[in-house]
């Protein structure tokens, strides 16, 4: 079975969270009160636990990044007063153009971003395995938050 680079996965997700940027994260809550770096940070870490499991060989750098930044929508929904359907749908394109004013993304690592809401972001499926990957965590990762486990 293929072995990821742990160590690579780690230090580029332990960079992003240090960058002021992504520590921005941390004061929007989402999720029955999670903050969103602490759920970007879990869906890196299951993302690639998932990946080990799986014997699947990935790209341990686009992970972290695509996992960490797929909420960088820099808003809460009650602030904006948008609906869960609408941030549903809206927010990872939103994410992404963020991401994307501050980061140097790979096509990878936008394509992470913009499909994790898939299959509600119809036109943008996820194109890689990283993607899919990512997809299948965040959708994880926050049915526990809301169920209050974190």
């Amino acid at each position: 079975m293929p072995q990821n680079d742990e160590k690579r996965f780690y230090r580029v997700l332990g960079a992003l969270e240090r960058d002021p940027h992504v520590c921005l994260l941390k004061n929007y809550r989402q999720h029955k009160g999670n903050t969103t770096f602490r759920h970007c940070r879990s869906v890196a870490e299951y993302s690639f636990r998932l990946a080990q499991r799986l014997g699947w060989r990935i790209d341990e750098a686009a992970l972290a990044r695509g996992a960490m930044l797929h909420d960088y929508h820099l808003y809460t929904r009650k602030e904006r007063h948008v609906n869960v359907l609408k941030h549903a749908f809206a927010h990872p394109e939103q994410a992404c153009s963020n991401a994307a004013a501050v980061f140097s993304l790979s096509g990878k690592e936008k394509n992470i971003i913009r499909s994790h809401m898939w299959p509600l972001t119809l036109f943008s499926p996820p194109r890689s395995k990283e993607a899919f990957l990512v997809t299948l965590a965040d959708k994880y990762c926050a049915l526990r938050e809301l169920r209050g486990r974190r």
